[in-house]
């Protein structure tokens, strides 16, 4: 991905934004929409926007354009670097390739420490339960323990 390129391919549309502002919300355009179309787009290799149409179909309108909007400033060129912003971190977002995850082995220690705690809280819960007496008399919980 070439940015330089890409920021000469944004278009930029603007209208009158509600919210504050005072005077200006009633006179002035600060609400700023950037736009560029993906598929003509110099600024890709054809990979790259095979990826970007897959993971950006729900924002890519039906012409091909992809947008990203801000109207949170009281200025028209604060709000245009913010959503230069947000759509530059959409693309390079929705070009990374997430790495291939290893399956790494589960060391012996982890697994000889893993049931040696589950061994531990078992004999824990079973000091709990009442002492059983057999038939002759003899306390078997205390036999159990030590199997």
């Amino acid at each position: 991905m070439n940015i330089d390129i890409l920021k000469k391919e944004f278009r930029y549309r603007t209208a009158r934004s509600g919210g504050k502002g005072g005077q200006n919300v009633n006179k002035l355009e600060t609400k700023v929409e950037v736009f560029f179309h993906v598929e003509n787009s110099q600024a890709f290799e054809f990979s790259e926007k095979m990826l970007l149409m897959e993971k950006l179909a729900q924002q890519i309108s039906n012409d091909g354009l992809l947008s990203a909007v801000n109207q949170t400033e009281r200025s028209q060129l604060a709000n245009k670097l913010i959503a230069e912003k947000k759509l530059l971190r959409m693309v390079e977002k929705s070009i990374l390739v997430p790495k291939a995850r290893r399956v790494a082995r589960v060391p012996q220690g982890v697994i000889e420490s893993r049931l040696n705690d589950k061994r531990q809280t078992g004999e824990k819960k079973a000091s709990r339960q009442k002492v059983k007496i057999s038939n002759n008399g003899f306390d078997l919980s205390f036999f159990i323990k030590f199997r």
